[in-house]
């Protein structure tokens, strides 16, 4: 008895031989597609893996060990980044603490001291009171029927007097007429004073002396009822004038 062999119909296609393989190899790709995707989109520690198919499924992809290796990629950029020399600033600001060590330019001595006045003594005037602060006791005029030539100023006995201008001294000593104890000053402009009754004279004759230099000392020598100076001024000798106005006109009140 003859076998029946199956009879093979030409117009049967092989579709469980030829597409399986073809349907594999789409789903294969589909699946690394989509592993590719999920490492695009940063998503770590998923495994893909493929199955099916008569193919042997490719390896899988460890996202988490190729997301390690991203981040030691950029540590590492990161650690030669900052170890990079910083170039210094073209003008460098100097800190506070540099600034005040800086020195000081130290004060000249002529602005730090600073130069005394010098102590001047008041210049004498021309002419001076030859007795200041007496007490005026009898003024130049008519006295008891005659002339006083002069004008009395009395303090207690032994006050200085005092030359009331420059001049030579011409007379020293007594000069009767009961002027006493007296002294002349010859002033060099037709002028002269005359100092009568001192105690004491502490001029010479010839001497020069200077405006409210000591002449002598007050007193009551020839005709005086007390210690007191008998000063007249002369317009050439023995022409006694008034001294009140003529010292005035000096810059002198004798207070007649």
């Amino acid at each position: 008895m003859q076998e029946d062999s199956p009879v093979q119909n030409e117009n049967t296609p092989d579709a469980p031989h030829t597409e399986q393989p073809q349907r594999a190899g789409r789903r294969n790709r589909l699946i690394v597609l989509s592993a590719a995707a999920l490492v695009a989109l940063g998503l770590g520690g998923v495994a893909v893996a493929t199955t099916g198919g008569d193919h042997p499924a490719p390896a899988a992809v460890s996202l988490d060990a190729q997301t390690r290796a991203e981040a030691a990629s950029r540590a590492d950029r990161s650690a030669r980044e900052s170890s990079t020399p910083v170039s210094p600033s073209a003008s460098p600001t100097p800190s506070p603490s540099a600034a005040s060590a800086s020195p000081t330019p130290a004060k000249t001595a002529t602005a730090k001291a600073k130069p005394k006045p010098k102590k001047t003594t008041k210049p004498t005037p021309a002419w001076v009171d030859p007795m200041p602060g007496a007490a005026v006791t009898s003024c130049y005029g008519q006295r008891w029927g005659t002339l006083h030539a002069g004008i009395d100023l009395a303090l207690p006995s032994g006050t200085p007097i005092r030359a009331a201008a420059a001049g030579t001294v011409t007379q020293a000593g007594d000069a009767s007429d009961g002027y006493g104890n007296s002294v002349f000053i010859d002033h060099g402009n037709g002028y002269l004073t005359h100092y009568a009754h001192q105690s004491r004279i502490a001029v010479t004759v010839g001497q020069k002396v200077k405006a409210g230099q000591v002449i002598g000392y007050e007193g009551a020598t020839g005709d005086a009822t007390g210690p007191h100076l008998h000063f007249e001024v002369h317009q050439g000798m023995w022409n006694q004038i008034d001294p009140a106005p003529f010292m005035r006109s000096h810059g002198v009140d004798l207070g007649c």
